[in-house]
């Protein structure tokens, strides 16, 4: 029995160190938010984009040559056109109508910079991730593709009062006639772009392009795994009906493990809470594709088979890119597979379900601390049988430590009689040594689940519950949880039998402070969830200790 609960004490510290050290990952302060300086002209636009990828020059297509592209810049430079509407707020570059940021206006960086917004992309070099697209034309014909000019009206648009759209046109036009118009469609209450490929042909030939498009961003800092349980996970990401969600990390997309035909599928780069997906027509086939650049950045990317466009004709490349965050109800509903992203790793059994009736108790109650609570309570009505069983096992337990202490005084350092007259006693009272370690044991996973479920849940970034608890998914400011958690802990340990070995007895008397400090660095929701189980069992370990007691008295 000392054995096993001397594992178990053991194991539950360890979890709590793997959890913390997640918790202290994730949560690195990120980079603030900023707007796109205008003095990033041109010449800098250019060191910072790569060449078109290799894999999209396959079946005769070549990229725009140096020598073109850099005749157009000098003639008249490139311009960042920025668009507002109610969700986003994107900076695009002519150069190649490149997204180069991406502000979300609905999700401050913190509650403390409410005016601040959340930066998903950006050019700046501590956090670059952009998104490029483009055309692709046959041999020896010019193409408009990321690092072509393009030309607009405007520099500064802005969805209108009343209206549900917004589309921005930038223009290309070939040296053969060619007209190529980029357009990025956007829509009040979205977090998703429609892009569209206009191409017209009035030259006297036809014309052949294929489009691409890629997500390129550089390796942002501690994106490795660490201990059993993985931190939020950095990289990219894909999904197609055969293989369904595979996941890329930057050593894979460096070596271009990601290189198949796909009809039906998407693309995206993904951290923690918040990504940027590319979404082709699901009835399209496509190239995906990943490669290392030689500037130290990964890409991943999709393109289209090559088409032929006659002359008088127009084409139109669609798809859609979708740049906000990991809300599962509204991404199950953009593409299949793309709710996915809310990765909750290898308890995704237990966390789903979980994620779904607390989404529930919230729609009812509409705060997420008191939806944690009534969580916690259905889950202890769950396991309250299997909690009841080990409760009278600690008490029984706990009412023979006097016999248990005569065993000790009479056998000395003689452990193997000690053991045996102890389990003669087990057997004759008919108590299992397990019984009080099994089902904390039972419930470690759902603890674990519930933690992904915390963490990977945008829904409760920045959500508040009463008082000083302004955000559940940060640390406690105050560090009133912890503490409470902590006495809880001391409470419930003084309920329990005490272990008959000095050094173990000693170990136990010391979990509450280093668990209250282990503690005082998670999520508060995590921490809330804790000290509402610690009460619920001290409550009833009470009763049934209590019972247990009169029980034996009367006896």
């Amino acid at each position: 029995m000392d054995n096993i609960r001397l594992f178990l004490i053991m194991a539950l510290a360890y979890t709590g160190y793997l959890l913390w050290q997640a918790w202290q990952q994730d949560y690195a302060p990120a980079p603030a938010a900023h707007e796109v300086s205008q003095s990033i002209q041109a010449a800098d636009a250019d060191q910072a984009v790569p060449q078109v990828p290799d894999v999209a020059g396959i079946d005769g297509a070549t990229p725009q040559t140096p020598e073109k592209k850099a005749a157009g810049k000098t003639a008249t430079g490139s311009k960042i056109i920025t668009v507002t509407t109610d969700t986003l707020k994107v900076s695009i570059d002519t150069l190649g109508g490149t997204i180069v940021e991406t502000l979300l206006l609905k999700y401050p960086v913190s509650i403390q910079q409410p005016d601040v917004k959340y930066r998903l992309m950006s050019r700046s070099p501590d956090d670059f991730f952009i998104a490029q697209n483009g055309l692709l034309g046959g041999k020896d014909v010019e193409a408009p593709n990321h690092e072509a000019l393009y030309r607009a009206e405007q520099t500064e648009y802005q969805l209108a009062e009343g209206k549900n759209e917004l589309s921005v046109d930038l223009q290309w036009t070939g040296a053969n006639g060619v007209k190529v118009t980029k357009r990025y469609r956007f829509t009040r209450g979205s977090h998703k772009v429609e892009l569209e490929h206009i191409v017209e042909n009035a030259s006297a030939a036809p014309w052949q392009v294929r489009e691409y498009r890629q997500l390129q961003r550089g390796k942002p800092a501690n994106t490795k795994s660490k201990g059993m349980i993985s931190r939020a996970f950095v990289g990219g990401v894909a999904w197609d009906p055969e293989d369904k969600y595979q996941k890329y990390d930057f050593d894979d997309l460096k070596a271009g493990k990601l290189d198949k035909e796909v009809t039906g599928g998407w693309i995206a780069m993904i951290q923690h809470y918040f990504l940027t997906a590319e979404i082709p027509p699901t009835n399209e086939p496509r190239h995906f594709y990943s490669k290392g650049l030689a500037n130290g950045h990964y890409v991943i990317g999709e393109y289209s088979p090559a088409v032929n466009v006659a002359p008088g004709s127009r084409h139109v490349f669609s798809g859609s890119i979708y740049m906000g965050p990991k809300d599962q109800d509204t991404l199950e509903q953009i593409a299949e597979g793309l709710d996915l992203v809310v990765d909750y790793g290898w308890l995704t059994l237990l966390a789903k379900p979980m994620y779904e009736i607390l989404s529930w108790i919230n729609s009812v109650v509409g705060n997420w601390g008191w939806t944690i609570i009534i969580f916690t309570i259905l889950i202890k009505a769950v396991f309250f049988k299997l909690s009841e069983a080990s409760y009278r096992s600690m008490a029984k337990m706990r009412n023979l430590t006097p016999r248990i202490q005569a065993l000790k005084d009479r056998y000395g350092d003689d452990k193997q009689r000690m053991q045996a007259a102890m389990m003669e006693i087990y057997k004759k009272e008919k108590i299992n040594p397990l019984g009080g370690c099994l089902p904390m044991l039972i419930q470690m996973p759902f603890f674990i689940a519930l933690y992904w479920v915390l963490m990977e849940s945008v829904e409760l970034r920045q959500a508040p519950w009463i008082l000083w608890i302004k955000d559940l998914s940060v640390m406690d400011p105050h560090y009133v949880l912890p503490v409470i958690m902590g006495i809880s802990m001391f409470i419930q340990q003084k309920l329990n039998p005490a272990p008959p070995d000095p050094m173990q007895a000693k170990l136990m008397m010391a979990l509450p402070f280093v668990f209250t400090i282990m503690f005082a660095f998670f999520p508060s929701g995590l921490v809330l969830y804790w000290v509402m189980n610690n009460i619920l069992s001290i409550a009833q370990q009470w009763v049934i200790t209590k019972r247990m007691e009169e029980q034996a008295k009367a006896a």
